[in-house]
């Protein structure tokens, strides 16, 4: 399997960087897999205090990468996509976002896992589920209108509408905004060894207690979410949608008077 995510570890901290960059870090199921895999493996590793996930300093992600997305997509609860959700809600450690640029569909619903998130201010946050003929996913049907109230997350999750990193922040779904990505980088490590500097079973255990109380509301969720996102890839809506959203970026990278 080719490596697409870069792994760094210094002084108990991880960063997890993906590393597509000629698909702005487009997320395939190869992806997917080995993101949970170095997850659930960091959760396990006693010298990994914190993980930063960040797709560097000038792309988050730019989502699903359709090619592979239409060719192979999930099928069963089991699915990638739908394995890294279970290990990200389930994970033991902290973890922190580092946001630069685009971060579409799982790229944003992402972040509602992450304990913190930090963002460049030129960021951009969408989630074009229905614009796509599809559902919320990982959970964002429960945890978005909980934290910004039903009309706020129908302008994104039902609308489509988009934020940038300075709007992220105001609304809640970010702690804090940098001009640039190697500053929200910088800021992020800064964070994780301040995690690293607490009573570590003090920190896990306050952090467990945080999230167990809506644990079994959001795996039920999930599956519910999970379960409705296979039935509407099967539906005219989506397959039109997406099959458009394919032509429209397989015409934009090529060039000028050929064919796709």
């Amino acid at each position: 399997m080719t490596d697409l995510i870069k792994r760094e570890q210094r002084e108990g901290v991880l960063t997890l960087t993906l590393d597509r960059p000629d698909k702005l870090n487009a997320l395939n199921n190869s992806l997917y897999t080995q993101l949970a895999d170095l997850l659930l493996a960091a959760d396990e590793d006693e010298q990994t205090g914190v993980i930063i996930l960040t797709g560097g300093p000038t792309c988050f992600t730019s989502g699903n990468d359709l090619v592979d997305f239409l060719q192979h997509p999930p099928t069963h609860l089991d699915s990638p996509a739908f394995r890294l959700m279970k290990v990200v809600t389930r994970l033991q450690k902290p973890l922190i976002a580092a946001v630069c640029g685009a971060a579409i569909g799982i790229g944003t619903t992402l972040l509602l896992h992450c304990d913190q998130v930090l963002v460049t201010r030129n960021a951009k946050l969408r989630m074009p589920f229905v614009n796509l003929g599809l559902c919320p996913e990982f959970g964002a049907s429960l945890l978005l209108p909980r934290r910004l109230g039903h009309a706020r997350a129908a302008r994104l999750l039902l609308l489509g509408d988009s934020l940038d990193g300075s709007e992220a922040v105001a609304w809640g779904l970010a702690n804090e905004a940098f001009a640039d990505g190697a500053q929200c980088l910088a800021a992020a490590t800064k964070i994780a060894q301040r995690f690293l500097a607490l009573p570590q079973e003090a920190l896990r255990q306050s952090r467990q207690l945080m999230k167990q109380a809506s644990l079994a509301e959001l795996e039920a969720t999930l599956r519910e979410e999970n379960l409705l996102f296979i039935q509407r890839l099967n539906t005219d809506e989506a397959k039109t949608a997406l099959n458009a959203l394919l032509n429209r970026s397989t015409e934009k990278h090529s060039p000028k008077g050929t064919q796709p």
